[in-house]
């Protein structure tokens, strides 16, 4: 391949998904907004049962939290209090956490900033199911469209294409030309337990991104619905699986903090609307590997079978990718690991660089791996005189543009070269967010 060159960057900032609204299927992502049209004291709410969720807007803006006989208030001495004019006001529920948001005069065009957030995890079951079964949203104050529905997104990470179970792309027919879908991390405002799963349409000519779904998860072993990401869709058949790395409630404080992989499996149409998937665990291995957790995966059967790519980590944050294969995806094998490396993920799955046409894998390497392999892309292949924890070598380096965070080497091969679809760490959304907001897309192209 020639040298990439970025050609375009894209950021589609929605706080309410347009056309829906807080019926079923039931999800802890959802969001109201109001423009404001006056001076004075503006409210929205969230309900259930006895939980109020309030955000308030008076000058400054704050939450409050009322379970029962316990009303708690919040307000950021720092962010509380907005920059300029406020246009429209916001309040957002993603996982566990609850948010108030502004757009003001002299802010960015669509951007929001979050002005207070707090995490509900020891006062609101949020992902229960029966819970989210009553929610109900409420306004006051001087307030003139009010939007409420599912939550969007501050920004797009971790984008895979959607494939066939061979690996080629699923390609649709638009109303001036082909597009291809990409599954995404649709970033909240916070950490990983923020976000969720969602699937886009691109389009490869003009590189417009629409959405089309969203999706959520039900664990085979605890309640209620999670928005587990880092995921790969594929149709086998005329199944969609799913597979999807369990972000949805990690806890990197708790002492048995771990990441796994589950598959779900579907009839229904995944590439449009809102889904709630029951899963099962997609067992693996990490034999002869230190791990305490494995994410990421990518899925392609060939005529041998299945061959999966995924990330493992010896603790966090250290991780590395790794290559298994089988028969069935219920009886893998490790065929080899680039433990050598502490900072790579995103692993890809792809037929590039060479004339046998074999399958490697594209990964990333983030800023904090080890001297020569930090910032790049490697494209990795099995070495079977290496030991397997080595087995999967370098074999070369994509030449194209890396940005910040750690963004996946995604390519479209197109008629006269490839696509590459990443993204990078620019936050949205304020100081309060912290790490978790990052996701602007990115685009390159290197000529046949």
């Amino acid at each position: 391949m020639q040298r990439f060159e970025t050609v375009g960057h894209a950021r589609p900032v929605v706080l309410v998904q347009p056309g829906t609204d807080l019926t079923a299927p039931l999800v802890p992502s959802v969001a109201v907004e109001a423009d404001v049209t006056d001076a004075g004291p503006v409210t929205l709410s969230l309900v259930s049962g006895d939980v109020t969720l309030t955000g308030t807007y008076d000058g400054t803006l704050g939450l409050t939290v009322a379970t029962g006989s316990r009303t708690t208030r919040h307000q950021s001495r720092r962010s509380g209090r907005p920059e300029s004019a406020v246009t429209t006001v916001g309040l957002a529920l993603t996982g566990t956490h609850l948010s108030i948001l502004t757009r003001e005069a002299a802010g960015p065009a669509g951007g929001w900033t979050v002005r207070g957030r707090v995490d509900l995890l020891e006062r609101v079951d949020t992902r229960d199911e029966a819970w989210l079964a009553g929610l109900t949203h409420g306004t006051t104050g001087p307030v003139g469209e009010v939007r409420a529905g599912a939550f969007g997104q501050l920004g797009l990470r971790d984008l895979r294409l959607v494939s066939h179970a061979d690996g080629s792309p699923w390609r649709e027919a638009g109303p001036d030309g082909e597009r291809v879908l990409l599954t995404a991390t649709s970033a909240g405002p916070g950490f990983f337990d923020t976000a969720h799963t969602s699937v886009w349409s691109l389009d490869p000519c003009s590189l417009t991104l629409e959405h089309r779904s969203d999706l959520f998860f039900r664990r085979p072993d605890r309640p209620g619905v999670f928005g587990d990401h880092a995921s790969h869709l594929l149709r086998d058949g005329d199944t969609w699986l799913l597979t999807t790395s369990t972000w949805g409630d990690f806890d990197k404080r708790a002492p048995d903090a771990s990441v796994e992989v589950t598959l779900a499996a579907s009839g229904a149409d995944l590439t449009r609307g809102r889904h709630v998937l029951d899963t099962r665990p997609l067992a693996l291995p990490t034999t002869g590997l230190r791990s305490v957790g494995v994410w990421d995966p990518h899925l392609v059967r060939t005529t041998d079978g299945w061959l999966v790519a995924y990330v493992s980590a010896r603790r966090f944050f250290r991780f590395h990718p790794v290559l298994a294969g089988g028969p069935a995806l219920d009886d893998l094998t490790l065929l080899g690991a680039a433990g050598d490396r502490r900072a790579t993920e995103g692993p890809v799955l792809a037929r590039i660089g060479g004339a046998d046409g074999g399958w490697r894998v594209l990964a990333s390497d983030g800023r904090d791996g080890r001297p020569g392999q930090r910032r790049r892309y490697p494209v990795l292949d099995l070495r079977p005189d290496l030991a397997p924890e080595r087995r999967l070598a370098e074999v070369g380096a994509l030449d194209a543009p890396y940005g910040t965070n750690i963004p996946w080497p995604t390519l479209l091969e197109e008629d006269d070269g490839w696509l590459m679809i990443g993204f990078d760490g620019r936050p949205h959304g304020g100081r309060l967010v912290g790490y978790g907001s990052h996701g602007r897309v990115v685009f390159a192209r290197a000529p046949s």
